[in-house]
Parts: structure tokens; sequence; C-alpha cells
């Protein structure tokens, strides 16, 4: 897992693409994690969890955090987060 996460909403879809690409039960992940099931799709979501649970969770899956400078986002990555075609000019 590559993702480069700059949204609360980015880090809930990358974790559930890895739980889904795991194969693994939200109900396997609460019980190794000390966490609600609620906790775990709250944050799938992009929802408000505490650090605590986030690191729980994300230990829970084997996964870990790295961090790295910001810099800018790359053409791509705009047109995906704002949805862009290069059509779009096209329909007004």
């Amino acid at each position: 897992m590559q993702d480069k996460i700059r949204l609360p909403i980015e880090l809930g879809h990358a974790i559930q693409r890895a739980r889904k690409e795991g194969r693994l039960k939200a109900t396997d992940i609460a019980a190794r994690s000390g966490r609600a099931r609620n906790v775990l799709y709250r944050l799938e979501r992009g929802e408000d969890i505490t650090v605590a649970s986030l690191l729980d969770i994300l230990r829970a899956m084997d996964l870990t955090i790295h961090l790295e400078r910001l810099g800018m986002p790359t053409l791509e990555e705009v047109a995906q987060r704002f949805g862009q075609d290069e059509d779009d000019d096209d329909a007004s």
C-alpha cells in the first residue's frame, strides 16, 4: 500500500481497502485492537477517532504509518481529488 494520504477520507479508504485485500473481518480487527467495530467503521468513513484508536487498529491489521514531506500534489492527484475530466470544459 503506497497511498499518499492528505485527507481523513483518504485514510479511511486506504484502511478499508487494506482490510478487504487482506480478507480481514471487522470483528477480528476489533478483537485484536481492543476497539469496537464502530470505531473501525468510523475510521473507514473518514470520521474522527482518537490517535490511540487509529494506532491500535493499524497494529491489529499489521500496518504502520510512514511520514514524509507533503510536497505539491501531482496533476493526476489534483484531478482525482476534484474529479476533473479533460472534457469538463466542454460541458458548459
